[in-house]
């Protein structure tokens, strides 16, 4: 017994010496914090789905996915990084791959009543994949030292996709149908969520150019410390922020129809 426990200890310890954070490391601070935050919001969004009207209640699953699939990958990226020191760059691109086009569907349910076709759908999400995959290889397979020339074409194949996605939302077909929704919460719902596109979604691109070969990392010296800072900001902010603006639609479409009846 006193030998199981001994071993017990021994592994605890282990555990311990895995999971702690450094108290001048932000990035593994912001991990942690990204992780317990994005789990928190998935039960919210779970839970409240029951307060809404029955229209609303896939907006608030998928709200509810997004933040989950995000605190599942955070779990595995946040010791990744403190046990190595290394930028999780497959882990967070699987967590985007998934997620990303999740948020996209968010825009196609919220319009859907306005008259939004299955063809909107697969666009937004045609382009969010083309962004993801186009930053994964500009990213991932650039070649060790750091080749600006590589960073920068594959950047720009990105950039288009997120181009596409930002103009369809401002001022293309789901700004369009937003205009034309009989929901005043929608129209403004819509437009607070094309700002996170256009303004959170930014936080990306720095994050990008922080990589070795890029931009800020050739011109400034940022590291690979900077690209997960920036993007751990980043997730939080969209991820969380995008389903507690899908949930004030909700909500406030919802109290609005119980007050006219």
């Amino acid at each position: 017994m006193g030998v199981f426990n001994g071993n017990l200890n021994q592994l605890f310890m282990i555990l311990l010496d895995v999971l702690v954070i450094p108290k001048d490391d932000p990035v593994a601070f912001t991990f942690f914090t990204g992780y317990m935050a994005m789990l928190a919001a998935s039960i919210f969004f779970f839970i409240e789905r029951g307060r809404v009207e029955g229209k609303w209640k896939t907006s608030l699953l998928v709200s509810g996915l997004i933040t989950f699939i995000a605190a599942v990958h955070y779990y595995y990226m946040r010791d990744y990084y403190v046990a190595t020191g290394e930028n999780p760059t497959v882990l967070r691109y699987i967590d985007w791959t998934l997620t990303v086009p999740l948020m996209c569907v968010e825009f196609y349910l919220l319009t859907k009543a306005a008259g939004a076709k299955m063809s909107l759908l697969w666009k937004l999400i045609f382009f969010s994949v083309l962004m993801l995959v186009a930053g994964y290889i500009g990213e991932a397979f650039n070649p060790e030292g750091g080749d600006t020339t590589h960073s920068v074409i594959w950047g720009v194949i990105s950039a288009i996709g997120y181009v596409y996605i930002a103009y369809t939302a401002w001022f293309g077909e789901v700004a369009q149908l937003a205009a034309n929704s009989a929901d005043p919460v929608v129209k403004r719902g819509v437009r607070t969520l094309a700002w996170f596109v256009f303004a959170g979604w930014a936080i990306y691109p720095i994050g990008y150019m922080c990589m070795p070969g890029g931009w800020l990392n050739v011109g400034l010296g940022w590291g690979s410390e900077n690209v997960d800072l920036f993007y751990n900001i980043a997730d939080a902010i969209n991820k969380i922020g995008f389903g507690l603006v899908v949930y004030n639609i909700a909500l406030t479409s919802t109290a609005s129809k119980k007050a006219a009846a």
